[in-house]
């Protein structure tokens, strides 16, 4: 069994999402090639249409709220009738739609804010997988809906109970022999209260790996708009390329350091379970897009990535010479506000971290002055070379300094993985640097 995501763009009209049905339709089938699992995302725009409704109920804008729901509305009515052939599917699908945007519309204001605002934001995958499904059994495609509420579940620690997950979906298509295709929506869940919760922007992707390795799948296809992971970021760079192959490593490293197309999260599930990560193209369904797994080429240097929004915290003091349990204390005051470290360097007497969330900036840095000197750096970017950077490579490194020779680099990391080469560098710097990596490792 195979399992297919595909995201907001994959269905941004009723064109695409009949495209997606074809996709679909020729790898689910029990007796040819295999049953599928459908995860799907709302579709593209829905979601931040939602939140802007979410933060209108907040302040009390309820007329606000009226004039988004009708907006929706209307596009989803127009959506509906260029998707379904039938009369009466399509009479049943706009029913659909405009239940679920009533419901939104008549959102009890008077109970909490956070659980309107997840009740709201899960409408769009369910609106959706919804009219997905519709289609498919008017194609007469043996297909089932399947609530992800129903088996994605949180525990008391805020992550996904996976030995849950694991019972309740393999029940549920076990006990469903006779369908070739069964759609699910990504990013939505149950908190351990039971009540209507996420797995926060671009859980999809993880669901999707989440679902893989619960039900231990062939594969998981990640399907978006473009053919793959390419080697630089397509928006900033020209001519970037596909990757063909990469490790689970390799893959992991450019989604945290900034690569758009993959979920910093996606991979984790579908590694510990060594299940193949493919990522594919909606538009060219025919493109080899690119296989994560165990294997790579044997390339040093595959990609570069870059990230935006990062901070940079500096602690200078002299009671860190030889000093044990010093930089204990500094990583405990990061800890202690929920705060991860993206980047570390150190120096006898200082120790710079760069973090991506600045919730508890101010804390820290009050925390942090009881050890010594406090220096603050913001708009920086992280840029992140990624490969299999081996002890025994020659000239590798070199090769990648002097392509940055005219960027002033604020940090460098190397040596903590044999996947990454990262530097820091201010938020102007950011699209000179990729263009002049591009240039100087891939001789474009």
């Amino acid at each position: 069994m195979k399992v297919l995501k595909f995201g907001g763009t994959s269905l941004g009209d009723a064109q695409r999402m009949q495209n997606v049905a074809r996709i679909v339709s020729q790898q689910g089938s029990v007796s040819q090639q295999g049953r599928v699992l459908v995860v799907l995302s709302a579709v593209s725009g829905t979601t931040d249409s939602l939140v802007k409704i979410a933060e209108a109920y907040k302040h009390g804008e309820i007329t606000n709220v009226k004039e988004i729901v009708e907006v929706l509305t209307n596009h989803y009515q127009r959506y509906v009738e260029q998707l379904f052939s039938q009369g009466s599917t399509k009479s049943m699908a706009i029913r659909f739609v405009e239940t679920q945007f009533a419901e939104i519309a008549e959102a009890n204001i008077e109970s909490s804010t956070s659980a309107i605002e997840f009740h709201i934001l899960a409408k769009g995958e369910l609106i959706s997988t919804e009219l997905f499904t519709l289609y498919l059994q008017e194609k007469n495609h043996k297909t089932k809906l399947l609530s992800a509420l129903d088996f994605v579940r949180l525990t008391a620690d805020g992550v996904p109970d996976e030995n849950f997950l694991s019972e309740q979906l393999s029940q549920i298509i076990n006990q469903n022999a006779n369908v070739d295709i069964f759609v699910t929506q990504g990013f939505i869940c149950r908190n351990a209260f039971g009540e209507v919760s996420n797995l926060k922007r671009g859980g999809s992707d993880y669901s999707a790996s989440l679902f893989g390795a619960a039900i231990e799948s062939e594969e998981v296809q990640i399907w978006t708009d473009i053919d793959g992971m390419h080697n630089n970021d397509p928006r900033y760079v020209e001519n970037t390329k596909p990757i063909r192959e990469l490790s689970f490593n390799e893959a992991a490293e450019l989604a945290y350091f900034g690569a758009k197309i993959l979920h910093p999260s996606s991979i984790k599930p579908a590694r510990k379970k060594n299940i193949p990560v493919l990522l594919l193209n909606t538009l060219q369904p025919e493109a080899r897009g690119t296989v994560i797994s165990t294997k790579s080429n044997s390339e040093n240097i595959k990609a570069v990535a870059a990230k935006s929004g990062i901070t940079a915290v500096k602690i200078r003091s002299s009671e860190m010479l030889q000093a044990p349990g010093f930089l204990r204390k500094v990583f405990e005051v990061f800890e202690l506000y929920h705060t991860s470290i993206d980047v570390i360097t150190t120096s006898e007497v200082a120790v710079s971290v760069t973090i991506d969330d600045t919730t508890y900036l101010k804390p820290i840095v009050k925390t942090l002055t009881e050890f010594g000197k406090v220096d603050v750096d913001k708009n920086l970017a992280i840029v992140c070379v990624v490969g299999e950077f081996l002890v025994e490579s020659v000239g590798v490194v070199a090769r990648v300094i002097r392509s940055l020779d005219t960027i002033p680099l604020r940090m460098i990391s190397y040596g903590g993985s044999a996947h990454n080469i990262t530097f820091l560098v201010s938020e102007e710097q950011k699209v000179d640097s990729l263009r002049a990596l591009h240039k100087g490792l891939f001789n474009v």
